[in-house]
């Protein structure tokens, strides 16, 4: 399983999960997931949005195997990817899937 350090990221990761955006500067899809995962962290307790410009950080793109913007990865609190998707993101998909991240961490204490 890949994980992502906040090396990786130059930000540090949600106390919870981390959000990590993929954009580039000419993305319109990317405005709108950049809104929609900054909803939802300060929604979501413990949890944090990071946006990743690709075109800055090839090395990362490349190892992540970044295709297209958005990408948004879902990590859990030690930077694990649980969960990735490619496009715009719906709302309620990722407060879901986060539910099911915060769930099991809750589980597992």
């Amino acid at each position: 399983m890949e994980t992502v350090s906040p090396a990786d990221l130059g930000a540090e990761l949600g106390e919870r999960a981390t959000l990590v955006h993929f954009s580039t500067a000419f993305c319109q899809p990317c405005r709108a997931t950049r809104r929609i995962l900054g909803e939802v962290a300060e929604m979501v307790a413990g949890v944090r949005h990071v946006e990743v410009d690709a075109e800055s950080s090839l090395d990362l793109v490349r190892r992540l195997g970044v295709e297209s913007t958005p990408t948004v990865f879902v990590l859990d609190a030690s930077g694990r990817v649980l969960k990735r998707a490619s496009g715009l993101p719906r709302k309620a998909d990722v407060i879901a899937v986060l539910g099911r991240t915060v769930s099991h961490e809750t589980d597992a204490t």
